[in-house]
């Protein structure tokens, strides 16, 4: 994990201030980022119940924070979750399916920001085809009832 150090020369006093102002919420270290990316930033809002994109994949990394509501986030190889109003997600792209990223709820709306590295000429989200998905069915973890 990269080391979060925000100090550099900064007087002590300085420091603290802005220091006490900050919260970080996730660190990563992508899988990799594409050369010569540009970087998109997008709010989406799924309606009550939203059933969210069908079955994708990103070129490059995605970073996101639940605004409002509650994510149904589920990636190839990992068990779906919810994802709450607060918390920060986010996927590593290239080959990785993104299967849902619905709405958890039916009462209320679910708001996010997602921050993408898109590989250049590349569309920021490729639909995966039924034949894919049925051919890589052994790759999704196993789901709740």
């Amino acid at each position: 994990m990269p080391s979060t150090d925000f100090s550099g020369d900064v007087p002590e006093a300085t420091s603290a201030q802005w220091r006490s102002a900050l919260t970080v919420l996730q660190e990563v270290a992508p899988a990799f980022v594409p050369a010569n990316a540009h970087v998109t930033t997008a709010v989406v809002e799924y309606p009550p119940g939203g059933a969210g994109a069908p079955p994708h994949r990103h070129a490059g990394p995605v970073f996101g924070y639940v605004l409002g509501g509650e994510l149904l986030f589920e990636l190839e190889g990992l068990p779906e979750r919810v994802i709450h109003a607060g918390e920060a997600f986010w996927e590593p792209g290239g080959d990785v399916i993104h299967y849902q990223d619905a709405n958890h709820r039916r009462d209320i709306p679910v708001r996010f920001i997602v921050t993408m590295l898109c590989v250049p000429g590349a569309p920021m989200l490729a639909l995966v085809l039924e034949s894919e998905l049925a051919e890589r069915e052994a790759r999704r973890a196993p789901r709740g009832s």
